[in-house]
């Protein structure tokens, strides 16, 4: 069923929009029970929509753009409101949305002062987000990834739970402007070409796809926007904003930040299609640095004492398969790569509403200071196991598909030194067994262990839907996979078509 424009006003327009509009009727509401319900119900409508669109979509054999609305907005520079989904975008819906639910419900415990303010901060990051996710404007698309930089830095400064909130709020800051320089100039570039080519100045996606990039211009734009989005990711070794910012940060944007990969999503959405040929010749690059990141992740993982520290490190890992799944250019990586990114939201956010539920109950996320937590919160100990059954790619969970495709992408493309990649596979396993050992198996550490409680219903609650979502996704990857088909096929056939190009200029 394929929706049209009339429907996108409708359907998509609305799901982008909704989360700022609950926002802004948080407003006047002065009662904090009032202000929490009219916050969750309108993250469930989000949620519901969401899940209506992506199973609304149709997995056509011919990838086309759906619930697209493109609205006048910039004439004189060619930029317009111009949103739509494909099969590279869909799955992103409702895992933000479902995100938004988790990080909204949640406050409801965390969150002991100025909960409003806080509510109107996720539910804004929610909008940009799903805006990054479905804009088909350039100029559209940097609005929005800069609107998510206020509420984060809201976020960590405000609500952090760590002594050094304020430096890592500033310290993310900093490192966001400098990509978003890069990324605006690199979107300038685009346009410009597209007026010397077609007569006029033009932000839109569609339009930039036709029009041919010269190879010394592609170069350039392909590293001015690798450097945004590899710093988003992040990738090593640009990450280093990452690990403060989970550790010092509320669990609520930590579940957003480290759930939402829009870093990696801008090299599938903009940089392999728009400067393919860059990229293709520069992918050895991105598959070297990957490589690095896979293992500097997971041996950094392996050395942390603090649970959200480690779920920063073992991201920057992840980041680096998923990366490295795409500068395969074949179909197993790049499909492995968007269920990746997938798993990942899961995956992270699952960890770190466990840290969170630890944190409010002992005050710490030090595994050093944990220990015996099985025997005393078993439900709190089930869902961890299933989330770091997850992050180690168990089968049966949805860590699994998606981390076999990218290294079988990897390895049908660069051979036996992808086989490197493979380390990824132990350093997992080992330090999420680690880190349950010590943490829930292994003896007392502190007498406040001894009293902890276990999850309540609500709680238990939103740890269910996430470990359901992650059984779900690992019985039957096809949720994701087919849909992705059709664009995946497409973008792998554009890269092709110009790997074929390269060689016949040789």
């Amino acid at each position: 069923m394929t929706q049209g424009a009339a429907d996108g006003l409708s359907l998509l327009t609305i799901l982008v929009a909704w989360p700022l509009l609950v926002a802004v009727a948080l407003v006047p509401l002065r009662d904090a029970r009032i202000i929490h319900r009219v916050a969750l119900i309108g993250a469930f409508v989000e949620l519901a929509i969401s899940l209506w669109m992506f199973v609304g979509f149709s997995a056509a054999p011919t990838a086309t753009f759906q619930f697209e609305e493109q609205l006048p907005w910039i004439d004189a520079i060619g930029a317009s409101i111009h949103v739509g989904i494909d099969g590279l975008s869909a799955p992103f819906l409702p895992l933000t949305a479902l995100l938004t639910v988790v990080a909204v419900a949640q406050a409801r415990t965390t969150v002991s002062h100025r909960q409003k303010p806080y509510l109107i901060s996720v539910l804004t990051f929610s909008t940009a987000s799903t805006g990054v996710f479905t804009a088909l404007d350039l100029a559209l698309f940097f609005v929005f990834w800069e609107l998510m930089l206020v509420p984060t830095f809201v976020l960590i400064k405000l609500w952090g739970t760590g002594p050094g909130r304020s430096h890592a709020a500033t310290k993310y800051v900093l490192a966001m402007l400098m990509g978003s320089v890069t990324l605006l100039a690199a979107f300038v570039l685009l346009s410009v070409n597209h007026s010397t080519v077609e007569g006029s100045l033009s932000f839109d996606y569609l339009a930039l796809l036709e029009v041919e990039v010269p190879a010394g211009l592609g170069t350039v734009v392909f590293f001015l926007m690798a450097f945004s989005f590899t710093l988003k990711a992040p990738l090593f070794p640009l990450h280093s904003w990452l690990p403060p910012t989970l550790q010092e940060g509320p669990i609520g944007i930590g579940i957003l930040l480290a759930g939402l990969k829009v870093g990696v999503y801008g090299f599938l959405r903009l940089i392999m299609p728009l400067t393919s040929t860059a990229f293709m010749q520069w992918r050895w690059l991105i598959a070297v640095l990957a490589i690095m990141a896979i293992i500097y992740g997971g041996l950094a993982a392996l050395a942390q004492p603090d649970l959200r520290r480690l779920i920063a490190f073992a991201g920057v890992s992840h980041v680096g398969l998923a990366l490295l799944g795409l500068s395969s250019g074949n179909a197993d990586g790049v499909s492995g790569a968007v269920f990746l990114l997938a798993n990942l939201g899961l995956t992270a956010a699952g960890l770190l509403l466990v840290a969170g539920f630890i944190y409010q109950r002992l005050g710490t996320t030090d595994v050093g200071a944990l220990g015996g937590l099985a025997a005393r919160a078993p439900a709190l100990t089930a869902f961890a196991l299933i989330f770091a059954f997850a992050e180690a790619a168990l089968p049966g969970t949805s860590g699994f598909p998606g981390e076999f495709l990218a290294l079988l992408g990897a390895f049908r493309e660069f051979g036996a030194p992808s086989l490197i990649a493979l380390a990824i596979v132990v350093l997992a396993a080992g330090y999420s067994l680690i880190w349950l050992q010590r943490a829930f198996y292994g003896p007392v550490m502190r007498d406040p262990v001894n009293h902890i409680v276990d999850l309540g219903p609500r709680e238990a609650s939103l740890a269910f839907v996430i470990a359901a979502a992650i059984v779900l996704l690992g019985i039957f990857p096809s949720l994701i996979l087919d849909p992705a088909q059709s664009s995946v096929t497409q973008l792998v056939e554009r890269l092709a078509t110009t790997v074929d190009g390269l060689a016949g200029s040789m």
